[in-house]
């Protein structure tokens, strides 16, 4: 049984910092490219950023320089640390792999 559980997510105001982490269950996670996406309010489910069991990273534009993904093969965890958060970051933020899915955590960024 696979399982992904979030954890972190909160009110923050703008220009301020969340650490987003995600556990996962199961023999799949040191295998395996993990991903955070985010879900808005009317918008898709988009893709934040990734890491490949070999620590290679990748972003999408709005968040370069901004998110930093990391992962630790030993705790089974992948951590999202967002920064200079702004208003339209706001949303839902999932961690995914191997097709499963957590169950989400929500950021709100507001004053």
């Amino acid at each position: 049984q696979v399982q992904l559980v979030e954890s972190g997510g909160g009110l923050v105001q703008p220009g301020g910092s969340l650490q987003l982490s995600c556990v996962v269950s199961g023999s799949i996670f040191s295998l395996n490219t993990m991903g955070w996406y985010r879900q808005a309010p009317g918008k898709q489910r988009e893709l934040v950023a990734t890491i490949t069991p070999a620590f290679s990273t990748t972003y999408i534009d709005s968040v370069k320089g901004r998110f930093s993904i990391s992962r630790d093969n030993a705790k089974k965890m992948v951590y999202l640390q967002m920064n200079s958060l702004k208003p339209e970051d706001a949303a839902v933020y999932y961690c995914k792999a191997c097709g499963f899915w957590g169950q989400g955590t929500q950021v709100t960024v507001s004053s």
